[in-house]
C-alpha cells in the first residue's frame, strides 16, 4: 500500500519535471502584422475612419453603404434633393459610429459639426466646415482627411485641405 500511495505522489512530480518531452524554446519574431486594404464595397459603399478604443490614435475604416435615397416627397410635389455619395459620407462621419461600431471599441475624435462643402479640384480635397478646425486633436484631423479624400477621391494619398471658421488645415495627407 505504501509503494501505490507514493508512486501516486510521485508520478506527477517525476511528469512535471520530465515535462512530456516538450523542449522550451526562445522567442521568433515573424515580422509585423498583416495589413489588409478596405474596398468601399460597390457605387453605393464608402470608407469612414473611426477611432480604435484599443489605441488612443489608430484609425480603423469602417465600410458603410451610402443610402442615396431622396429627401422630399416627388409624389406629392415636394422638394427632392439627391445626395452626392461623398457629401453623404461627410455627414455619416460627423454623426459618429453606429451602436454597433461604438460596442466593437469604435468612437469619433470629431465634435458635432456639418460640412458646408466638399470639392475636388486641381489642388486636391477642399472641406469647408461651419466650425473652428485648428484646434482639432491629430487624430480628429485625420479622421477627416482620410474620410474626405477617400470620399470624393477614392485615393487615400490625395491632398486635403480643412477649411474652418478659424483658419485651415493641410494640405495634408491620410496617415492610414
Amino acid at each position: 500500500m505504501r509503494g501505490v500511495r507514493a508512486l501516486r505522489i510521485l508520478l506527477p512530480l517525476v511528469l512535471t519535471v520530465a515535462g512530456c518531452g516538450i523542449q522550451a524554446t526562445d522567442v521568433v519574431e515573424v515580422g509585423d502584422p498583416a495589413t489588409v486594404d478596405v474596398a468601399p464595397g460597390g457605387p453605393e459603399g464608402t470608407l469612414l475612419y473611426f477611432v480604435s478604443s484599443s489605441s488612443a490614435s489608430r484609425l480603423m475604416p469602417v465600410v458603410r453603404q451610402v443610402d442615396l435615397t431622396t429627401e422630399g416627397d416627388a409624389g406629392t410635389g415636394g422638394a427632392v434633393r439627391v445626395w452626392r455619395g461623398s457629401d453623404k459620407a461627410m455627414i455619416m462621419l460627423f454623426d459618429g459610429p453606429t451602436k454597433a461600431e461604438a460596442d466593437a471599441g469604435l468612437r469619433t475624435e470629431l465634435p458635432y459639426i456639418r460640412t458646408l462643402a466638399l470639392t475636388l479640384g486641381p489642388d486636391g480635397v477642399t472641406v469647408r466646415v461651419n466650425t473652428a478646425v485648428t484646434e482639432l486633436s491629430e487624430v480628429a484631423r485625420q479622421q477627416l482627411i482620410c474620410t474626405a479624400a477617400q470620399a470624393r477621391t477614392a485615393d487615400r494619398g490625395a491632398e486635403v485641405k480643412v477649411i474652418g471658421t478659424d483658419g485651415v488645415i493641410g494640405p495634408a495627407h491620410c496617415s492610414v
